[in-house]
């Protein structure tokens, strides 16, 4: 059997994210990062985002393992691809997370279309004390129901180009540590495979 593979993916949010954007960026910095594409950048439709992530996975080898990195709409398409995973029995594939200033749900109209009891994957959502797409106090509250750690970076707007984010530092750090993170869990499962069998 071929062994698991760990990849990068890159969730933009809407007009996705230019050549000096965070996310370009980081993109770069990893081998194999694949960024979803989507067919309607300029329309926030929630169900038709979540299905192009599930077409970008379901086109990758089967034994990879997704970093997913998202930005502003793209974190809500997310959390709705990986609930409707998750409500069909499927692996969303997806390891572990990264939310950065996601859009208000409220504001696009789908609060009740997103996950409210976890996503049942390790997240970090990184919010901003003035982010003009999403209050400081309703990015803490996703980021409880969704079993996040939430950061508050202070007062940098939407974290994107227009806020000065271009190669951001900070971002390779959080997906480093997500990695290594997803490679030690493998490094326990593969020593302990009997308790792992039985836990399912």
């Amino acid at each position: 059997m071929e062994p698991p593979t760990l990849r990068v993916l890159i969730i933009p949010g809407l007009h996705n994210s230019e050549a000096g954007h965070w996310q370009t960026w980081l993109q770069g910095q990893y081998r194999g990062a694949k960024r979803v594409q989507q067919t309607d950048w300029d329309t926030p439709d929630l169900d038709a985002w979540a299905a192009q992530i599930q077409h970008t996975i379901a086109h990758a080898h089967s034994h990879t393992t997704w970093i997913a990195v998202a930005h502003s709409f793209g974190c809500l398409a997310l959390a709705r691809y990986i609930d409707q995973q998750r409500a069909t029995g499927a692996d969303p594939r997806v390891g572990s997370a990264l939310l950065v200033a996601p859009a208000d749900p409220v504001k696009f109209g789908v609060v009740h279309r997103l996950p409210h009891e976890g996503l049942g994957i390790p997240a970090t959502l990184i919010g901003s004390e003035n982010d003009p797409w999403m209050p400081l106090e309703r990015a803490q509250q996703w980021a409880t129901l969704w079993g996040a750690r939430f950061q508050n970076l202070g007062t940098v707007g939407h974290i994107n180009v227009e806020s000065g984010f271009g190669p951001w530092p900070l971002a390779r750090i959080k997906v480093d540590q997500m990695i290594r993170e997803q490679q030690r869990q493998r490094r326990i499962e593969r020593a302990h495979p009997l308790e792992f069998h039985y836990a399912v």
